[in-house]
């Protein structure tokens, strides 16, 4: 599997915020061919698995969280150290 980016705690903690709140976001980004990809919708969930974080949408999608690009219109913030996946 591919190194994944730890988003920074900040970033992670508006996630939780909009999904606390259910409020409609506008979700911008990168699919696994490296496509951009936009979509709104509410984030129903923030969570780890497999040694990555990820959020699940209302509609089922699940998008890793360093494959975003930015969710309204705030961009995806990092933490300073990457990690290995595998």
């Amino acid at each position: 599997m591919d190194a994944c980016r730890l988003v920074a705690c900040s970033f992670h903690d508006e996630l939780e915020a909009w999904a606390t709140l259910r409020q409609d976001c506008q979700i911008i980004y990168r699919d696994e061919k490296g496509q951009n990809q936009t979509v709104n919708s509410k984030i129903i969930d923030v969570y780890a698995a497999n040694q990555a974080d990820f959020i699940k949408l209302q509609d089922g999608s699940i998008i890793r969280l360093d494959y975003l690009i930015s969710v309204n219109d705030k961009p995806i913030q990092f933490a300073n150290s990457p990690f290995s996946c595998s």
